[in-house]
């Protein structure tokens, strides 16, 4: 259903743009979209939005809003002036209701345990991080990597105690990477942002997020909106999600 609904979704962007100005070069004056994603798509976006750009002269992607997925939807829910958005699962797409008509999914993702260089503590899977001698900093449950760690790890029957619950993925990571932690779950798509070395957990393949889009009612230029998501469901951004590590929908 995901991959009928995606194919369906692009169909549609593409036949908007192919009776409209909205896939040739922007109209006199240019346009800016603006687009929220979830922070784990930051680097893939920043080449997306890129590569985009070149597609269409005129059209400028304005610097990309990234943060929690949660947060995210809550400031679209509140009305922020977003065009297009891309949410780490579809629970958090959900949230924005009748502003992302036809949401489809682009992406997955799996989790992943980010050590510091080294692994100074030793971690070597998920039971280690059970350890109350081990500090672990995870997502908030009502991030969704946090809802995958909590998913994976009940799996598991592990139980964490973290020193702190962070609002997004990049919060972890950073705190990782700087030896304030032991461990972090986060998703392996990050890890190449480098910083940190991977300890794979078991039953990952088990807890996949899957990552949706849309364009959102009220955009700006609905036709550029409808363009991007077009480009990032098509062959060139699925590209570049895939070089950054996600995998297909």
């Amino acid at each position: 259903m995901r991959t009928i609904r995606a194919a369906a979704t692009l169909a549609a962007a593409l036949a908007l743009c192919a009776g409209t100005a909205g896939c040739a070069p922007a109209r006199e004056g240019g346009t800016s979209l603006t687009v929220y994603a979830a922070a784990s798509l930051g680097p893939a976006f920043e080449e997306i939005a890129a590569a985009f750009e070149e597609t269409r002269p005129g059209v400028d992607v304005r610097p990309l809003v990234l943060d929690g997925s949660q947060v995210l939807a809550t400031q679209i829910g509140e009305g922020a002036p977003a065009d297009v958005f891309a949410s780490a699962d579809e629970a958090t797409m959900a949230r924005v209701g009748e502003r992302a008509p036809e949401p489809a999914v682009f992406a997955t993702n799996t989790l992943t345990i980010a050590v510091p260089p080294g692994n100074p503590a030793g971690i070597h899977g998920l039971a280690d991080l059970a350890d109350p001698a081990t500090t672990v900093v995870l997502c908030a449950a009502e991030v969704p990597c946090g809802a995958s760690s909590r998913d994976l790890l009940e799996a598991a029957g592990i139980v964490v105690d973290p020193a702190s619950e962070e609002q997004n993925v990049g919060a972890v990571l950073a705190k990782v990477a700087a030896g304030e932690a032991d461990a972090g779950l986060v998703y392996r798509t990050d890890i190449a942002r480098g910083g940190v070395e991977e300890v794979e957990a078991e039953g990952v393949a088990d807890v996949v997020n899957r990552y949706p889009i849309a364009a959102l009612r009220g955009a700006d230029d609905p036709e550029a909106a409808a363009a991007f998501v077009a480009f990032v469901l098509g062959d060139e951004g699925q590209g570049i999600l895939a070089d950054f590590g996600f995998g297909a929908p």
